[in-house]
Protein backbone atom coordinates (compact mmCIF):
# COMPACT_ATOMS: atom_id res chain seq x y z
CA UNK A 1 0.00 0.00 0.00
CA UNK A 2 1.28 3.60 -0.67
CA UNK A 3 1.78 6.07 2.07
CA UNK A 4 -0.04 8.90 1.61
CA UNK A 5 1.51 12.13 2.96
CA UNK A 6 -1.45 14.23 5.31
CA UNK A 7 -0.65 18.05 5.68
CA UNK A 8 -2.02 19.39 9.35
CA UNK A 9 -2.06 23.21 9.81
CA UNK A 10 -3.76 24.81 13.61
CA UNK A 11 -6.99 25.40 12.82
CA UNK A 12 -8.25 28.59 14.24
CA UNK A 13 -8.66 29.20 18.02
CA UNK A 14 -7.98 32.09 20.56
CA UNK A 15 -4.55 32.84 19.56
CA UNK A 16 -4.74 32.23 15.49
CA UNK A 17 -8.33 33.36 14.65
CA UNK A 18 -7.50 32.36 11.59
CA UNK A 19 -5.55 29.44 12.12
CA UNK A 20 -1.86 28.95 10.97
CA UNK A 21 -0.23 27.31 8.13
CA UNK A 22 2.75 27.91 10.12
CA UNK A 23 2.51 25.31 13.08
CA UNK A 24 1.59 21.72 12.14
CA UNK A 25 2.39 18.16 10.71
CA UNK A 26 3.25 16.64 8.09
CA UNK A 27 2.22 12.87 8.40
CA UNK A 28 3.19 9.71 5.89
CA UNK A 29 0.43 7.02 6.95
CA UNK A 30 -1.14 4.59 4.60
CA UNK A 31 -4.79 5.63 4.26
CA UNK A 32 -7.73 2.61 3.05
CA UNK A 33 -9.96 3.57 0.26
CA UNK A 34 -12.59 5.49 1.95
CA UNK A 35 -9.54 7.37 3.43
CA UNK A 36 -9.19 5.96 7.26
CA UNK A 37 -6.22 5.14 8.94
CA UNK A 38 -4.94 1.27 7.67
CA UNK A 39 -4.00 -0.46 10.66
CA UNK A 40 -3.04 -3.32 9.26
CA UNK A 41 -0.73 -1.58 6.31
CA UNK A 42 0.93 0.84 9.03
CA UNK A 43 1.73 -2.63 10.96
CA UNK A 44 3.42 -3.82 7.94
CA UNK A 45 4.93 -0.35 7.43
CA UNK A 46 5.45 1.27 10.58
CA UNK A 47 9.14 1.84 10.20
CA UNK A 48 8.24 4.49 7.21
CA UNK A 49 5.15 6.04 9.26
CA UNK A 50 7.14 9.07 10.26
CA UNK A 51 5.52 12.77 11.47
CA UNK A 52 7.31 16.32 11.35
CA UNK A 53 6.52 18.62 13.77
CA UNK A 54 6.85 22.28 12.41
CA UNK A 55 5.70 24.78 14.72
CA UNK A 56 6.88 28.82 14.24
CA UNK A 57 10.42 29.87 16.14
CA UNK A 58 10.81 26.02 16.81
CA UNK A 59 12.83 23.63 15.33
CA UNK A 60 10.89 20.83 13.62
CA UNK A 61 10.82 17.55 15.56
CA UNK A 62 11.03 14.26 13.64
CA UNK A 63 9.18 11.15 14.94
CA UNK A 64 6.95 8.24 14.49
CA UNK A 65 3.24 7.27 14.50
CA UNK A 66 2.64 4.50 16.91
CA UNK A 67 0.09 3.22 18.56
CA UNK A 68 -0.20 2.46 22.53
CA UNK A 69 -2.42 1.28 25.06
CA UNK A 70 -3.83 4.41 25.08
CA UNK A 71 -4.47 4.77 21.15
CA UNK A 72 -2.60 6.85 18.53
CA UNK A 73 0.40 8.69 19.24
CA UNK A 74 3.30 10.38 17.70
CA UNK A 75 6.34 10.05 19.42
CA UNK A 76 9.74 11.83 19.05
CA UNK A 77 11.94 9.87 21.71
CA UNK A 78 12.12 6.47 23.56
CA UNK A 79 9.48 6.06 25.87
CA UNK A 80 6.32 7.90 26.57
CA UNK A 81 7.20 11.46 28.13
CA UNK A 82 7.06 13.24 24.50
CA UNK A 83 4.22 11.58 23.10
CA UNK A 84 1.21 13.56 21.29
CA UNK A 85 -2.12 11.84 21.73
CA UNK A 86 -4.19 11.55 18.71
CA UNK A 87 -8.15 11.31 19.54
CA UNK A 88 -9.64 9.00 17.89
CA UNK A 89 -7.30 8.66 14.89
CA UNK A 90 -8.32 5.59 14.25
CA UNK A 91 -11.39 7.09 13.15
CA UNK A 92 -10.96 9.91 11.46
CA UNK A 93 -11.95 10.28 7.46
CA UNK A 94 -8.13 11.89 5.93
CA UNK A 95 -9.96 14.43 3.50
CA UNK A 96 -9.15 18.23 2.92
CA UNK A 97 -11.39 20.38 5.72
CA UNK A 98 -11.80 17.51 8.26
CA UNK A 99 -10.08 18.06 11.34
CA UNK A 100 -7.93 16.05 14.33
CA UNK A 101 -7.07 16.92 17.96
CA UNK A 102 -3.72 16.55 19.37
CA UNK A 103 -2.77 16.70 22.86
CA UNK A 104 0.59 17.12 23.82
CA UNK A 105 2.30 16.11 26.23
CA UNK A 106 1.51 18.85 29.19
CA UNK A 107 -2.08 17.84 28.28
CA UNK A 108 -2.61 21.21 26.19
CA UNK A 109 -4.97 19.68 23.02
CA UNK A 110 -5.23 21.74 19.70
CA UNK A 111 -7.17 21.29 16.86
CA UNK A 112 -5.62 20.92 12.73
CA UNK A 113 -7.16 21.31 10.10
CA UNK A 114 -6.19 18.01 7.42
CA UNK A 115 -4.92 21.03 4.34
CA UNK A 116 -3.73 17.97 2.21
CA UNK A 117 -3.75 14.61 1.17
CA UNK A 118 -1.17 13.76 -1.43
Amino acid sequence: MTLKTIRLELARNPDFPEGSAAHGYDLKAPLDAAGHLDADAWRKQRAECRVRRFWAGEGDRNGELIHTRQGWAFSYEPGDADDEAIYKLDRHLFRTGEYVTITEPDGDSHTFRIASVK
